[in-house]
């Protein structure tokens, strides 16, 4: 099965018409919906919102934006100092998105949204300007097909589609399952790539209760109705632990099913990782202590802290501890002088 062709194909439809059975039913907030266009809200596919992360002033990439209703959303929330920008791969998609853009330009009082094609796989790689070259030079033997591959790699360096540690917020919504199961870690890791140190992902996607057996996988309609190619739970979090991010979880669970198929529950989740500010070895002078309730807790790089006791820190770990998505469980103690902080437990605080 061609999953770039099956996908195109049946979301190019979705574009044309609506097609029910590509959307989870999604509660959205009705005061962002009131200003988008009829038609970009009924084209409009997805299993959750990730637009209630997006804060004012950010720069936000929603993967997989179709014809743009989550991007138009959260262009209300960044406000005059944000943008947001859209990637897809589908031409009909990106043409329902732009179609609308100078009038919610006009809505919004300056034009902060941009849609780009390209594979959310691969966001160093415009296609429009693929497209663009291949026009001005047709490849037809061995020495156009070098000096394509020539100006790619120099394309990907000067001018990528979406820029190393540019975005402050990935957003997405129902889209990762559609890409084929072989590219679902490079995908991963470009939103690590993108996102600035700090900057974090929230992805609604559809998962599974178990392993999705090949079958089911090379069923097209399936596929492309967002079922064959989800994540399984766990398997969800750990590809964005294994591209390096911190604090993933598992901030949305639907309890009530989407679908059952042959046994394999199919619902809503959506997830939120950080990506880690760089941490430099320093001396260990901070300290901080677990809340609880669990007895212990282990973090992503092997540090273990056990609930009440005193664990001695880097300064950068005390503030990564102490911010963020890790504020409500830790107490931080600064190096005062008076607190004496006990030497790292296994593992050796968080770095």
């Amino acid at each position: 099965m061609d999953v770039d062709l099956e996908v195109r194909q049946r979301y190019g439809q979705g574009a044309r018409e609506r097609v029910e059975e590509l959307c989870c039913p999604v509660s959205y907030d009705a005061s962002l919906l009131q200003k988008l266009p009829a038609e970009i809200v009924e084209r409009d596919y997805g299993c959750g919102d990730p637009s209630r992360y997006v804060r004012s002033g950010e720069t936000v990439l929603d993967l997989g934006s179709g014809g743009g209703k989550i991007c138009y959303m959260a262009a209300q929330l960044v406000g005059s100092g944000g943008r947001v920008i859209g990637v897809d791969l589908n031409d009909e998609m990106l043409a329902l998105a732009r179609r609308y853009q100078a009038q919610m330009a006009g809505v919004l009082g300056e034009d902060r949204v941009s849609f780009r094609k390209g594979r959310i796989e691969d966001l160093a790689l415009d296609l429009e300007e693929v497209s663009r070259y291949l026009a001005q030079h047709p490849v037809s033997g061995l020495q156009e097909m070098e000096a394509y591959g020539r100006w790619e790699t120099e394309q990907r360096r000067t001018s990528p589609l979406i820029a190393d540690n540019s975005v402050d917020l990935v957003i997405s919504n129902c889209v990762l399952n559609l890409v084929e199961d072989a590219s679902k870690a490079r995908l991963v890791g470009e939103i690590f790539r993108v996102l600035k140190p700090g900057g974090r992902a929230a992805i609604s996607d559809i998962v599974a209760d178990r392993e999705i057996p090949l079958r089911l996988k090379e069923n097209a309609e399936l596929w492309t109705g967002c079922l064959s190619g989800a994540f399984e739970e766990a398997a969800f979090l750990q590809a964005f632990r294994d591209a390096g991010f911190i604090a993933v979880m598992m901030d949305k669970w639907d309890p009530n099913p989407w679908r059952v198929v042959e046994g394999i529950t199919f619902r809503s989740a959506t997830l939120l990782a950080w990506k880690p500010q760089e941490e430099r070895v320093v001396l260990r002078d901070h300290g901080v202590i677990y809340r609880g309730p669990m007895a212990l807790v282990e973090d992503e790089r092997g540090g273990r802290f056990p609930a009440g006791k005193r664990v001695a820190v880097s300064r950068d770990q005390y503030l990564r501890l102490t911010s963020g998505p890790y504020t409500d469980h830790f107490i931080g103690i600064p190096p005062d002088g008076e607190v004496a902080v006990s030497a790292p437990v296994s593992g050796g605080g968080c770095c």
